[in-house]
């Protein structure tokens, strides 16, 4: 069983992400789903995107620095697109954290990594969001860093995994979720 602290894409907390927690309940992990919008929830990448800058990335990364101080030491940080990149730059500066569970987005590399990284990330193959070539230029960086990084492409757009958008893939979805189960057990 881990502790899991799971941030929302720019979309916000939406249904998916949710439902995302409760499958992970299930499974027997503890998992927290802060709200980094207040409810505030977006239907278009066009409104996600605008509620992401109105406010402000610095913003919402100390939004999620303070939810990480109050997580347990070894608490597995997750996240979707947004929350991924968060939960990235959360762990880069905290080595309490060295589990990471990405889903749709990485961030940009730590100079060095404060603890042993052991990472999974699930993405889409064709994403202009996240293009594959600076996404496995970003694993092998992060595997020069000491990191353990297990990187999985598939099909669907962007979000796949959210089955509310247009992005889903259903066997994708599926896949990842089978996947992330295995990392979060092992």
């Amino acid at each position: 069983m881990a502790d899991i602290l799971l941030f929302h894409s720019a979309y916000g907390l939406r249904p998916a992400v949710l439902e995302a927690a409760e499958r992970l309940r299930r499974a027997g992990h503890r998992v927290e789903t802060p709200d980094l919008y207040r409810g505030a929830i977006a239907s278009t990448l066009e409104v996600a995107l605008a509620l992401r800058d109105r406010i402000g990335r610095p913003a919402l990364l100390e939004q999620a620095r303070a939810c990480a101080a109050r997580a347990r030491p070894d608490t597995v940080l997750a996240g979707f697109s947004m929350g991924a990149a968060l939960a990235q730059r959360v762990a880069a500066r905290d080595s309490r954290f060295s589990r990471l569970l990405l889903f749709h987005g990485v961030a940009e590399l730590p100079p060095k990594l404060p603890a042993r990284w052991q990472v999974q990330a699930h993405l889409a193959e064709a994403d202009p969001l996240e293009p594959r070539e600076e996404v496995v230029a970003w694993r092998d960086a992060l595997r020069a860093l000491g990191a353990a990084v297990d990187l999985h492409f598939y099909r669907g757009g962007h979000l796949f995994t959210d089955p509310g958008l247009p992005d889903h893939d259903a066997a994708s979805d599926a896949e990842a979720w089978a996947r992330a189960g295995r990392f979060l057990a092992g």
